[in-house]
Order: C-alpha cells, then sequence, then structure tokens
C-alpha cells in the first residue's frame, strides 16, 4: 500500500471548522509492528487521526510510543495516549520530548486506570501528576521550559488533548472540569463512549453555556457493540461507562448468533451517530472500535462519516507543488491556509 500524500495536520484540520473523525485502534498484544500496521490501515482511509492508547486497563501492550511512531511511518497523524499512572514527571518529560523528536505532536493526557482493574494488579502505581497537571506539564515543555525551571532548546512541538467523561457522577460537575481542563491548555477533548444520548445532551448544554465549544473543539465518543455480554462488561466492570438498558435489550433480542449481533451493534453506533449530529457545539466523532477496526469502514460509509483532512488535502497539495516549483525544495506544511475561522458542527 502506497503512503498518503501531503495531508494537514490534525491541529490545522481542527482549525478548518469541518467535521472531525478520529478512532482509536487497540494496542499491540506482542512485539510484532505488522499488526499495529493492519490495524491502522484498516482505520486510515475514514479518519483524520489515530489514537494509540497506553496500556489501557491497566493491561500491558506494547509501548504507546513505540506503536505512535509505527503510524507516523506509515503517514498516518497519531494521537499519542499519555497516562500518569506508571511515570512520574521525569519520566513524562522525557517521553513528551521523545515523542516530539520523532515527529509525534498529538497527545492525549490521562490519568489512566488503575492497576486493581488490570491483570497485575499488585503492581505498584505511580501517579507522580494527574492529567490536569500533565496538561500543564506539556504547556510548559511547550513554552521551553523543564518543569525545574531549567531551558529546553529546541521546546518540544506538542498538541495537547483531553478527555472528559459526561457519564460519570457527580454529572454537574463534569463540564466543569472540562473547563479546567481546557484552561489547563487542552486544545481537544474526546469524550467518554456514548450510549446514553440524552445525558450527553445535557452535558453539551452546560458546555455550551459554558462557551466552551468556542474555546476547544470536542469529539463525541461512539463505539459498537459486538454481542449484549460485551456490552454487559462495559456497564458492570468499566467505572464511568454507561450503557443503557434499551441498548442492551436490543443487543439481547439479536440472539447470540455473530454476525446478527454484530449488524446490530453496527446498527445502534449509526444511530447513535445520527442522534448525536443533532447536539449543538460538536466538532466531530471519535470511534472506539475495542479491538474491531474491521467495523470501522462500515459505521463510516452507513453514518455518512468522511475525514476532513481528504477535503482539505487538495489545496494542501496544489500548495506544496507550486512552492516546490518556486524554489526547488519541499515546504513545510504549516496549515497556514488552513486556518479559517471555525465553527464547530458534526
Amino acid at each position: 500500500m502506497n503512503r498518503p500524500g501531503p495531508f494537514p495536520r490534525f491541529e490545522d484540520v481542527l482549525r478548518s471548522g469541518m467535521p472531525i473523525v478520529t478512532c482509536e485502534i487497540a494496542s499491540g498484544d506482542g512485539a510484532d509492528p505488522q499488526d499495529i500496521v493492519r490495524r491502522a490501515r484498516l482505520v486510515r482511509d475514514h479518519v483524520d487521526a489515530v489514537n494509540v492508547p497506553d496500556n489501557t486497563a491497566g493491561v500491558v501492550h506494547m509501548s504507546a510510543l513505540a506503536a505512535a511512531a509505527i503510524l507516523a511511518r506509515e503517514g498516518i497523524d497519531p494521537i499519542l495516549h499519555v497516562t500518569c499512572r506508571d511515570r512520574n514527571r521525569l519520566a513524562l518529560q522525557s517521553d513528551l520530548l521523545g515523542a516530539s523528536a520523532l515527529g509525534i505532536r498529538n497527545v492525549l493526557c490521562l490519568t489512566g486506570d488503575h492497576l486493581i482493574h488490570g491483570d497485575q494488579p499488585n503492581a505498584k502505581p505511580v501517579f507522580d501528576l494527574d492529567s490536569m497537571q500533565l496538561l500543564g506539564l506539556a504547556a510548559a515543555l511547550r513554552r521551553g521550559r523543564y518543569l525545574s525551571g531549567r531551558e529546553i532548546e529546541p521546546a518540544p512541538d506538542l498538541f495537547p488533548g483531553a478527555t472528559e467523561n459526561p457519564f460519570a457522577p457527580p454529572y454537574d460537575f463534569r463540564p466543569l472540569r472540562l473547563m479546567k481542563k481546557a484552561e489547563a491548555g487542552a486544545r481537544f477533548i474526546q469524550t467518554q463512549i456514548t450510549y446514553n444520548v440524552a445525558r450527553f445532551a445535557a452535558f453539551m448544554e452546560r458546555v455550551r453555556d459554558l462557551g466552551l465549544d468556542k474555546r476547544v473543539p470536542i469529539l463525541a465518543g461512539v463505539a459498537p457493540l459486538r454481542s449484549a455480554p460485551a456490552g454487559r462488561f462495559l456497564r458492570d466492570r468499566v467505572p464511568g461507562m454507561e450503557v443503557t438498558d434499551a441498548v442492551l435489550r436490543r443487543m439481547e433480542q439479536a440472539g447470540p448468533e455473530r454476525a446478527r449481533s454484530e449488524e446490530e451493534g453496527i446498527r445502534i453506533c449509526v444511530e447513535i451517530v445520527e442522534q448525536l449530529r443533532e447536539v449543538k457545539g460538536l466538532a466531530g466523532f471519535h470511534l472506539m472500535p475495542i479491538r474491531w477496526e474491521e467495523a470501522v469502514a462500515e459505521i463510516a460509509a452507513r453514518a455518512r462519516l468522511k475525514p476532513a483532512r481528504l477535503s482539505l488535502a487538495a489545496p494542501v497539495a496544489a500548495v506544496a507543488r507550486s512552492e516546490t516549483a518556486a524554489d526547488g525544495g519541499v515546504p513545510g506544511l504549516d496549515g497556514s491556509a488552513l486556518h479559517r475561522s471555525r465553527e464547530h458542527r458534526a
């Protein structure tokens, strides 16, 4: 497969004001880089950037930094998850500098799932910082200073983001927490998976009241269920996850036959995307197929999800060609032609 041509960066796509699509792929469960490549190629044509998890649920997988470097080598713009659970502030600063050196700008700042949820619960957690402090750390590095105050030359080129969970009580606090993350330096937000659209809409109403949808682009998390047991597992075992009774009933009525169950899961996911399109203030969608990357193409087709970068790529390529012809070099794509005023919509 040929690598793609010159595409605008994730930051530039967000600034364009067009609806955005991102997708999370599963981390490698071994040392084979081709596993990451295979998963990434299943989704690359349907998204603007690809998230790489960092030992999700406290279970060991391939280094997220290594996986993100593999994606970058494939011509895919990665969003690197960086969690505070396993690293102190020295290691976090070192990894953020290393990411920038590898050309990985987009970093999702996370506190991290506690180790009691993983398969090695006796491991020692770190939690030297939390996600809010990690955002502040990324901002300090971007300004050219370590936390110690020592100067960095050159400073890392980072584009930090954060998550928010509208489905974890206390619900009234969640928009305020999003505001704190925006103030700490988050440049984009990806939310927890949405199955309760009414609760998400109420969350976004308060977000709009606070004017946060104008300050930071918000991508609504969506995911297909493969079976009723998978839905019950998410509801009962994953903290902060809300799978409604109505969704579970539909999955149970689909029966145990795999093809029918998966079809119903995709259908529900597409319906949720359509409902979320009616919620004002969204910049796009974040797909989390939960080790089912094969479903992304079908969901994108049925829900009419198209990466904004494809629409923006033609003018970027044209500028690149003209500048190359003019000076004989290959220009850096700084996205300056794309920085239109943006209206968050999905």
